[in-house]
């Protein structure tokens, strides 16, 4: 059996392997790969099994990851666990699950233990930890990883389908890379980051390591959603993965722009995947990458560093010994920033986060190494600081910029090393580079992970509805996240994506009890365009739908910014007498987030 959570979720559900004999053998593997390392603290295994056994009682068509082991990098809380952050002097007893494991255990998961990582998830290279340093399944003298070295670790060799890492400046793609493995750095708010140690508290997210991208959007679709623990998170609909676009173009650097450090057959490794890009019918389109280089230096350059001074300071100043001393050292320098400092530097930030924008105005998604180069252990830990540094020329200015990630394999090197590419597009964007890299990944025929597992059967994602589906456009309460948004999905409706109309409509505060919006065609570009999310309803379902809808609203055609038109939310226009016009907000959503505000 292909061990991906798709498969252990479908041996479950029809009884052919129980959750409880997957957690069994998980312990088991977890025992005989023997690498202390990985793991900085393990559940009981009796605990853990009685908690697979007691999801028999539970409707496992209801659950997406019914049964499914799970490993979490040791600055996410897990409820029983100790989180240490790798750094014993730190370590605390949670007394709740952090959002995103709690989101996962609803889900059917069953958490194994926590896995080591770069102290304060401070480092890409995974060998800043007083708990040891987890052998690379891959090739035993490069460097695992990092931050999220065990987490990467524990999905490549196996011992796990799944496993949550964190991702400031690379930590959830780096790893990705070094072991073989999918890894996925989600829009920033889109999972909750209550219940983690923070990195740089407003860059940080929490990222999943798994063996394909189905997998890893099945733990994302999981763990999505606002949490009012949590006043960095998001409310962003999470839209679902669909068919290869056929006229996807791909971002990829002006030439004599990109920096391998001397590394030819990573160089090489580059141009191949470009070539398969190509070969998929993607069209390549150069983009100017040192703007996004600059944003780069900032991250260690500039106020952030102050951000991680923040989490270790009175450590820093009890207990410096305690300390990794490169971790010690980097964070340290966060203490001298000044205010003018940090403003000076948002402000630069600001501005190249327009740049970047441009830079997206033509183009799905940018293409890039994940890492330049490799290096191995003994090479880190005799340069930590530049080689760590070179790690992240292409991974430090993501979050600075908003933008969301795809860490995919591309290929084994001649020299038995692995190389990756990372797809990067604006947030908001994690269903599209999803739906591009599945098929990428299903073209290389690679092996998952470090033991030459075969890659599932590719199965090519529907467009769009399907069947007798009917798609129908939300304007109001029923959008992800709303208070009627739940009617939508007791009918079996599936979010296709976000979007918005041709700038022919106005949208007006209806005085109704509850409150809700009307949409208004008016004449063609006199206008707005207006956020809205399409949905899939089954055509039974979009009946029972459309005849619970009261008046002055009804259903019409609406005309989106792409020229399509949908079937969707229309009010009839003498009801907008009396009513506001809240065209200006862009959509409901936003109209109501400033009615909260204020």
């Amino acid at each position: 059996m292909t061990e991906t959570v798709a498969a252990l979720v479908a041996a479950h559900r029809a009884g052919s392997v129980s959750p409880a004999q997957t957690v069994v053998r998980t312990f088991a593997r977890i025992r005989d790969h023997n690498d202390p390392a990985i793991f900085i603290s393990l559940r009981n295994e009796t605990e853990a099994l009685a908690e697979a056994e007691a999801l028999t009682a539970k409707d496992a068509l209801q659950l997406p990851l019914y049964g499914i082991p799970v490993a979490v990098k040791d600055n996410i809380d897990v409820a029983g666990l100790p989180t240490t952050a790798a750094c014993p002097a730190f370590a605390y007893a949670p007394a709740h699950d952090a959002t995103s494991v709690a989101r996962l255990r609803a889900a059917g998961a069953i958490i194994i233990g926590k896995t080591n990582l770069d102290q304060f998830a401070t480092g890409l290279v995974g060998v800043r930890s007083p708990y040891g340093i987890p052998d690379n399944p891959m090739r035993g003298d490069l460097i695992p990883g990092g931050s999220s070295s065990g987490s990467a670790v524990a999905v490549s060799a196996g011992l796990v389908p799944l496993a949550l890492g964190t991702d400031t400046a690379g930590s959830g793609r780096v790893p990705a890379m070094l072991n073989n493995i999918v890894g996925l750095k989600p829009s920033l708010g889109l999972i909750s980051t209550a219940g983690l140690v923070p990195a740089c508290r407003t860059l940080d997210c929490v990222s999943v390591f798994s063996l394909t991208v189905d997998d890893a959007m099945t733990a994302l679709s999981a763990m999505a959603g606002p949490d009012g623990a949590d006043p960095f998170s998001r409310i962003r609909p999470l839209a679902q993965m669909s068919a290869f676009p056929s006229n996807l173009r791909l971002g990829v650097p002006r030439d004599g722009q990109l920096i391998f450090f001397g590394d030819k057959a990573s160089e090489k490794a580059y141009r191949d995947a470009l070539d398969r890009w190509t070969s998929l019918g993607a069209t390549l389109v150069g983009f100017d990458l040192e703007p996004f280089y600059e944003t780069a230096r900032l991250l260690y350059e500039g106020p952030w560093v102050a951000e991680r001074y923040l989490v270790v300071r009175d450590l820093l100043a009890s207990s410096p010994d305690s300390i990794h001393p490169v971790t010690r050292e980097i964070t340290a320098a966060g203490a001298r920033l000044t205010a003018a400092d940090t403003f000076a530097s948002f402000y630069r930030l600001q501005g190249l986060r327009r740049i970047a924008e441009r830079a997206f105005a033509n183009i799905d998604a940018l293409v890039l190494p994940t890492t330049p180069t490799v290096y191995s252990t003994a090479q880190v830990l005799a340069n930590p600081i530049e080689l760590n540094s070179r790690l992240g020329t292409y991974t430090n200015f993501v979050n600075l910029l908003d933008l969301c990630g795809l860490a995919l394999p591309a290929a084994i090197r001649p020299d038995d090393i692995p190389f990756g590419i990372t797809l990067l597009a604006p947030t908001g964007q994690d269903a599209r580079l999803a739906s591009i890299g599945r098929v990428f990944h299903a073209d290389t025929r690679l092996p998952m992970g470090s033991r030459n597992l075969p890659q599932p059967a590719f199965s090519a994602l529907r467009a769009g509805v399907d069947g007798d589906e009917i798609a129908i456009a939300v304007v109001g309460a029923h959008l992800s996240g709303m208070v009627l948004n739940g009617e939508l999905k007791a009918l079996r409706g599936r979010l296709l994506e976000a979007t918005s109309t041709a700038p022919d409509y106005k949208l007006y505060a209806l005085p109704t009890t509850p409150p809700k919006p009307g949409m208004l065609r008016v004449a063609a570009g006199t206008g707005s365009s207006i956020a809205l999310e399409i949905w899939a309803l089954p055509a039974a379902s979009f009946g029972e739908f459309v005849a619970a809808i009261p008046p002055p609203l009804s259903i019409g055609t609406v005309r989106l910014a792409d020229g399509r038109g949908v079937k969707g939310f229309i009010v009839e226009p003498t009801a907008i007498d009396g009513a506001r016009d809240i065209s200006a907000f862009g959509g409901w959503r936003a109209f109501v987030a400033e009615k909260v505000a204020v």
